[in-house]
């Protein structure tokens, strides 16, 4: 099996631990374990109970409280259909793994986390790619879906809010996608691990609202949790029977403590996402002050998520761009190139905030030296 390279994942192991100012992170601002305990209100009780475990495989299928917490975070989905893995990465793979085949046809949005059309195009599908365009607003054609999808299309794969722009499709968007999807019986993999740091906005879930809608979410983005690597899917019990089947062969079971310190994460869900989107709104506005200033650089402001996609009017292959970028000012962003589009930079401006204030300085040093 072929595969193309992990355009954003090998840059990112490249120059990630290495980097000065990262502003190239997409988690919000990670807990430490001892900041996720206190959260409980009894925190000695947990490390006690932490010690007292034996390190077997655990749960297989997850806990019960790992699967009522994701419950909660949906309207209408039950424990046995939720699925752990193993980020949410591990979910993606797994559910094209388990329903992709050669000669399927996908049709994935474009630019979008790569596994959502490299993956099927590495089984054998055909995939074609709605094209989400700057000056659209990163918006989806729904006319462009419709001529794309037709009764020959197996699974339509959407990532809500977008990975690298940062934009949301709201409610209406998203029905009118599930009504294409419909009409050809096919399923919707919506990668939904940015979703849920803003609850006044009208975003469903994808497996909220579709019968074969498939949603994909994790511990890391907004709950500031990526080493405990816990991911999941949700979805029709098929679905999930089909990818049980194959997950025997990749995953077997979660770690149990990543599993336990998961449960009091989605306990105090409250707690977390309350905070989380607190600095990402003030973060945001930090982001957004500094295009406004910036003459040769403008967005979409992003709607949703931890990540911009920022395009810059100089005449510098955006590759160049952010390793310069990289060696001159140890500055880390992300070249719009991993996700297909030149003269773009993906930054996330979630994480520590004096590391973004500094490093969106340095930037304009940058950009004010090419000019």
């Amino acid at each position: 099996m072929k595969i193309a390279p992990f355009g954003v994942e090998e840059w990112m192991n490249k120059y990630e631990v290495d980097a000065e100012y990262n502003i190239a992170e997409t988690c919000v601002e990670s807990l430490t374990v001892k900041e996720l305990l206190n959260l409980s209100g009894e925190a000695e009780q947990k490390i006690k109970e932490i010690k007292g475990m034996k390190l077997t495989y655990g749960d297989i299928m997850g806990s019960k409280d790992f699967k009522k917490g994701v419950c909660s975070l949906y309207e209408n989905v039950r424990p046995e259909n939720v699925l752990p893995s193993h980020g949410a990465i591990g979910a993606n793979f797994l559910l094209l793994y388990s329903l992709i085949e050669a000669g399927d046809k996908v049709v994935s949005v474009f630019p979008t986390y790569q596994q959502l059309y490299s993956i099927p195009e590495s089984f054998g599908a055909e995939v074609k790619r709605l094209e989400l365009k700057y000056e659209d607003g990163f918006l989806p054609d729904l006319d462009k879906l419709k001529e794309l999808v037709d009764q020959d299309t197996k699974l339509i794969a959407i990532n809500n809010p977008n990975n690298p722009s940062g934009v949301m499709m709201e409610r209406e968007i998203l029905e009118e996608i599930v009504e294409i999807a419909r009409s050809a019986d096919a399923y919707i993999l919506s990668d939904e691990v940015y979703r849920g740091l803003d609850p006044e906005k009208d975003v469903p879930a994808l497996v909220d609202i579709y019968e074969k809608g498939i949603s994909v979410g994790s511990m890391s983005k907004i709950f500031s949790l990526a080493g405990l690597r816990m991911g999941w899917l949700t979805g029709p019990a098929e679905v999930i029977e089909k990818c049980q089947l194959h997950r025997d062969y990749t995953t077997i079971s979660n770690g149990m403590i990543a599993d336990y310190l998961s449960v009091i994460a989605l306990e105090n869900k409250d707690k977390i996402l309350k905070r989380n989107s607190k600095k990402v709104n003030e973060q945001l506005a930090v982001l957004d002050n500094w295009i406004r200033a910036e003459d040769l650089v403008e967005y979409v402001k992003p709607s949703g998520g931890t990540t911009a996609f920022i395009h810059y009017k100089l005449d510098i292959p955006s590759e160049e761009f952010a390793k310069r970028l990289y060696k001159e000012k140890g500055v880390l962003t992300v070249p719009g190139t991993a996700f297909g589009r030149d003269k773009f930079l993906r930054i996330g401006f979630a994480g520590n905030k004096n590391e973004l204030v500094d490093g969106l300085a340095l930037l304009k040093e940058f950009i004010a030296e090419n000019k």
